[in-house]
């Protein structure tokens, strides 16, 4: 395979922000658009190809983006068109694609469409969300569960009837099998496309409902144990998901919409977030053609982290089925999920003085993987997971409806530092920050760190302007078997032009790269 073959986001490594935690540009104490504009250089240094920003769209914010009041429209806390229309043009100037995370499946409950929607059942949007009526006994219509606790279903008195959200009340599920709801978003893909945005990161696209009535029961998870982790003991857990709550055939009706509206502009990227009883399978199915391009792989992502022969059996699953392709996305670490370096720490049994060596051996991993890799804000300083914050100053829906045993996702959401004597650490010179300011990141602050040839940014950076020069990175997405010993990771990635073996010394805590 010839590099002309690939597309961009086939081999990319995508640095994820999450706008609110960032930078701050008019000291509010939450991360701006403005924000991260002025630290764009920043991220160029670092060698990645894209940016993927986190929602940024008019929201009333309970759950912090991902609950959508208008998809065309930024949140005022986060600034303006225009300075989105500058963060743009500067990323282009730096050689950065910019991706922008699209909610398909669910908006808020302030949205218009929404509240048109409930008034009554014979509006012009009555049948925009999935309204069912009770069962003979005044029940919910199924047993299916919120991710975020509690039933899946909310009472409506104006219409006298449950709507669906997967995730909070204030989240409804939108009606994909409405042709019109469906036109609706793909008017926003446009919209968003011909502002020059090069992708999409389609957020939950598994908890897409499309299938009509009647809804069908989840079955029991017979094979259920609660885990170690209090969120792998809460009841959502306890049922199996896959085609009646979600993953359902029809939503594919959504991704060949989508990548119908992509494929009439140029070189645009759909990358699919999706979990799944089967996740390869999923993977698979959204990634058949004409769908969409990617999907983002979760197998790397777990909570309690992964031993090395659980590392190896996640890659291997799904190179299987996904080897000689640029259809998956790879990461260690994201906003919803413990911090990777603190997560292996734990798995692999290691203590603080092995955590930059972990953590540059972990981004050398995923970026050596086939596919593109999504690397969150902080990975390249090594920042750990931040678990003191008071429960009085948490934010997270979830983490608050299953606090104290559960932290939820304020952990890996603090603001970033910048400067360690700074105000907020060079992050806001507000009195407060909507999170605390984790002071054990100051020793890590991201302009100090980027300025030492020693640090994990500078030992990463030099890594990825390498990895740009190998064949066997850019120019195929072959990888072999992985072989080694109980605490090895090996592989050989494979181009016509160059076979390179690439070994992960887990317990050395060193990657070597030798062409075979």
């Amino acid at each position: 395979m010839t590099t002309d073959a690939l597309k961009w986001w086939e081999t990319a490594v995508i640095y994820q922000i999450y706008p609110r935690s960032f930078q701050d540009s008019n000291d509010d104490g939450i991360g701006d658009l403005p924000g991260i504009t002025s630290r764009l250089d920043y991220i160029a240094g670092l060698g990645v190809d894209a940016i993927w920003i986190s929602p940024f769209f008019q929201s009333p914010q309970k759950d912090f983006g991902y609950d959508v009041s208008d998809y065309c429209q930024i949140n005022p806390e986060y600034g303006s068109i225009s300075d989105f229309d500058n963060l743009m043009t500067r990323a282009h100037e730096l050689g950065l694609k910019v991706m922008i995370d699209i909610v398909p499946a669910h908006c808020s409950d302030e949205h218009a469409w929404f509240q048109e929607s409930r008034q009554s059942r014979d509006n012009p949007k009555a049948d925009w969300f999935h309204w069912v009526d009770p069962m003979p006994d005044g029940s919910a219509p199924t047993n299916w569960l919120s991710f975020f606790g509690g039933r899946a279903w909310t009472w409506e008195p104006r219409r006298q009837q449950y709507y669906l959200h997967n995730f909070l009340p204030s989240q409804p599920n939108l009606n994909h099998a409405n042709a019109d709801v469906q036109k609706a978003l793909t008017d926003v893909a446009k919209f968003w496309f011909d502002k020059g945005v090069d992708g999409f990161r389609l957020d939950a696209v598994h908890t897409i409902n499309a299938d009509t009535a009647p809804y069908q029961n989840n079955k029991a998870n017979v094979d259920f144990v609660p885990g170690d982790l209090p969120q792998q003991q809460q009841p959502f857990f306890r049922q199996l998901h896959d085609s009646a709550q979600l993953n359902q055939p029809a939503i594919q009706t959504f991704s060949e919409a989508f990548r119908a509206v992509a494929d009439t502009y140029d070189d645009r990227f759909l990358m699919g977030e999706l979990h799944g009883d089967d996740p390869v399978k999923a993977s698979q199915t959204f990634t058949a053609p004409g769908r969409l391009h990617a999907t983002y792989n979760f197998n790397l992502l777990a909570w309690a982290g992964l031993s090395v022969d659980e590392l190896k059996t996640a890659i291997t699953q799904a190179i299987e089925a996904f080897n000689g392709t640029g259809r998956l996305t790879f990461a260690f670490s994201n906003h919803d999920v413990p911090r990777s370096v603190s997560r292996q720490m734990n798995a692999l049994n290691l203590t603080p003085k092995d955590q930059d060596a972990l953590q540059l051996l972990l981004l050398q991993l995923e970026t050596s993987l086939i596919g593109s890799t999504c690397v969150y804000q902080g990975e390249e300083l090594g920042l750990e997971d931040v678990t003191d914050i008071p429960i009085d100053k948490m934010q997270d829906p979830w983490g608050i409806e299953f606090a104290p045993e559960f932290l939820g996702r304020d952990t890996c959401r603090t603001p970033m530092v910048w400067k360690a004597n700074a105000p907020n650490g060079g992050f806001s010179n507000a009195n407060s920050t909507w999170l605390p300011i984790a002071e054990g990141h100051l020793k890590r602050a991201g302009l100090e760190e980027a300025s030492k040839p020693a640090s994990i940014y500078q030992k990463y950076s030099n890594f990825l302007k390498w990895r740009r020069a190998q064949p066997a990175f850019t120019h195929a997405n072959e990888m072999s078997e992985i072989t080694g010993n109980a605490h090895q990771i090996i592989f050989d990635r494979i181009s016509d032009q160059q076979t390179l073996r690439c070994c992960f010394d887990f317990k050395s805590l060193v990657a070597t790269f030798e062409e075979a």
